[in-house]
């Protein structure tokens, strides 16, 4: 899990509906790679330490571009204003007691929200031993472990990691110990999720919402599962709670718009894209996110101004400059398109997509011996992607048509 307790990016998610190509010439591969997807995080629970002389956060309205509502066929090529954005508070364990023990759960909560997790995990290891059978405590401690290692916040980011194997059976015995405490429930759905186990997770996340209704990262994590196991309307609806009780926070929104996008409501998901970025407009990924849900309505002019701002506010992911490429390539740029997906390559040699539609774009050009090697670049970053197969085999078909190769 992340530093701010939240879970990450939902590995391997869905390829996105509606983001085939514009129909290339007849000698070049017809299949394009669908874009790395937007993918759900629950909200930052608690923010992370800024290291010592970090820069202040960028001015509001720096980010998302103008034409704020969907579908309204404005070019978007100004900066937009942001809204005024509540974060979610960050997790307490604390229950208010005024006992000497909950007086250090206290002091742990409050060491946490500032992103002092070591401090934060001492105070609830203080805590479990003034009450050694105080689920709390356990529950404090295991959160600020977890916050302390860094652990990846990715869907099934980490499904080896020690420190959450060593968390699960702690965990565990908080459930036992108190089975109606909710926080209990939802850090082991949470670690579950980090580990990849989704079923286990649902259930654990299931009951963190059932004791804690108006929870919004109980209904956040609870929405997550859902989305990992394909149960998208569930999905959505958890999202969508989970949104209505934090309004304010920009994480909410995008797991829905990246729920809505899943089940194909590709309008929805970009009203919720848009008001995330409207929340946080310096966040890179909102904007590649709206940008890619903007492909997915094949709109690639309004896509455009958001991802080059996601590729500006983080110039070393690669799958942001893919991204935009592939938008250039919609709109048949096909020298704008290659280059971005030659610099994302630089990035990251193993970009499955970027590799497959850098050697459509060579092959719309035909320029098919380089495609040709392009693609088998994709084949050796995944040999089960069955998108290479697809255009190799069409490929063929073009050479065997008498197609010379360059």
């Amino acid at each position: 899990m992340s530093s701010n307790g939240s879970i990450g990016r939902l590995a391997a998610l869905l390829a996105l509906a509606g983001c085939a190509a514009a129909p290339p010439p007849a000698q070049a591969p017809a299949r394009s790679a669908p874009l790395d997807p937007p993918l759900p995080v629950l909200a930052p629970a608690a923010p992370a330490a800024p290291p010592a002389g970090s820069a202040a956060a960028p001015p509001a309205g720096s980010g998302a571009a103008a034409g704020a509502l969907a579908g309204s066929g404005v070019p978007l090529d100004a900066p937009s204003t942001s809204e005024p954005a509540a974060a979610s508070p960050p997790p307490r364990v604390a229950r208010g007691t005024g006992t000497a023990a909950d007086r250090k759960l206290e002091e742990g909560d409050a060491a946490y929200a500032t992103g002092d997790f070591a401090a934060a995990e001492r105070a609830y290891r203080a805590a479990a031993q003034l009450d050694r059978r105080d689920a709390a405590a356990i529950v404090g401690v295991q959160r600020a472990a977890i916050a302390r290692a860094g652990v990846s916040a990715e869907f099934s980011g980490a499904p080896n990691d020690r420190t959450l194997l060593a968390a699960i059976p702690e965990l565990k015995r908080a459930v036992k110990l108190e089975p109606g405490y909710a926080p209990a429930h939802l850090e082991l759905g949470r670690a579950y999720l980090v580990l990849g186990r989704a079923e286990a997770a649902l259930g654990e996340l299931a009951r963190a919402a059932e004791l804690a209704p108006s929870d919004a990262e109980a209904r956040s994590a609870l929405g997550v599962a859902h989305l990992a196991l394909g149960n998208l309307q569930d999905a959505v609806r958890e999202l969508a709670r989970s949104a209505e009780l934090a309004p304010g926070d920009a994480e909410r929104h995008a797991n829905l718009g990246t729920a809505l996008l899943a089940a194909g409501k590709t309008a929805d998901a970009i009203r919720a894209y848009e008001r995330a970025a409207r929340l946080s407009p310096a966040d890179a990924r909102l904007q590649n996110d709206l940008g890619t849900a903007l492909l997915a309505a094949n709109d690639p002019a309004r896509a455009i101004p958001y991802l080059d701002a996601a590729v500006a506010r983080d110039p070393s992911r690669a799958t942001y400059r893919s991204n935009l490429g592939y938008a250039h390539h919609l709109r048949g740029d096909l020298q704008k398109a290659t280059a971005l997906y030659r610099e994302a390559l630089k990035l990251d040699d193993k970009l499955g997509s970027a590799w497959i539609n850098l050697g459509n774009a060579l092959a719309q050009a035909g320029q098919l011996r380089d495609a040709r090697e392009a693609y088998e670049k994709a084949r050796a970053a995944d040999p089960t992607d069955p998108r290479v197969k697809a255009v190799m085999e069409e490929l063929d078909a073009i050479e065997r048509r008498g197609a010379a190769p360059r």
